[in-house]
C-alpha cells in the first residue's frame, strides 16, 4: 500500500497520521501528531485589546440600530472567548452567545446560551456557517431570546 495514511488515537492525546513506507513492509516511516479542531498554534491563543474593543464597539452599535429592546450589550473575554450578554431596560443581564477568536476580528466562532442548562453550545448561524461576523451572531441570539424569528430570515438573493 503505497504511501498509505494510518490514523492511530487510544488516547485523549491528538491523533497521530503515520506514513508507511511500501519499501519498510508496513513499517511507520514518517510519523506526524494531527492538531485537534480548533487548536492551530499560529492563531493566537487571545485577541488583541484592539480587537477586543472592536468587538464591542461593533456589538454595541449593531445593537442600538437592530435591538432597542436591550438597554446595553455587554461583553467579557476569557481567552480566546468572548461571553455576551444583552441588558434589558428593566436591569435583568440576559446571557446570550459566547463568540470564539480564530485570530480575525470580522469572523467568529458561534456558540449560542442554553437557558435550560446553563452551559453554551457551538452552533450554526442562519447562513449554515458555524462561525461568522459578531452582528449575525447577535442577530441569531436576540432573534432566539428577543423572540424575534424574523432575524434569522435572509433576503433572497438575485443571482
Amino acid at each position: 500500500m503505497a504511501g498509505a495514511v494510518v490514523t492511530t488515537s487510544a488516547s485523549p492525546e491528538p491523533a497521530v497520521h503515520s506514513f508507511l513506507d511500501p519499501g519498510r513492509a508496513g513499517q511507520r516511516a514518517v510519523t506526524a501528531p494531527r492538531s485537534r479542531l480548533g487548536h492551530d498554534d499560529t492563531v493566537p491563543k487571545t485577541p488583541p485589546d484592539s480587537t477586543k474593543n472592536s468587538l464591542r464597539l461593533r456589538l454595541i452599535d449593531h445593537a442600538h440600530a437592530r435591538w432597542p429592546q436591550l438597554r446595553d450589550v455587554e461583553v467579557r473575554f476569557r481567552g480566546a472567548f468572548a461571553y455576551v450578554d444583552g441588558a434589558l431596560p428593566d436591569g435583568t443581564v440576559l446571557p446570550l452567545m459566547r463568540l470564539r477568536y480564530h485570530g480575525s476580528a470580522s469572523i467568529w466562532g458561534f456558540a449560542i446560551y442554553l437557558a435550560s442548562s446553563g452551559k453554551y453550545q457551538d452552533s450554526y448561524l442562519p447562513s449554515g456557517n458555524p462561525s461568522g461576523s459578531p452582528q449575525e451572531a447577535l442577530d441569531c441570539a436576540c432573534g432566539l431570546y428577543l423572540a424575534d424569528p424574523g432575524a434569522w430570515q435572509r433576503p433572497p438573493m438575485n443571482f
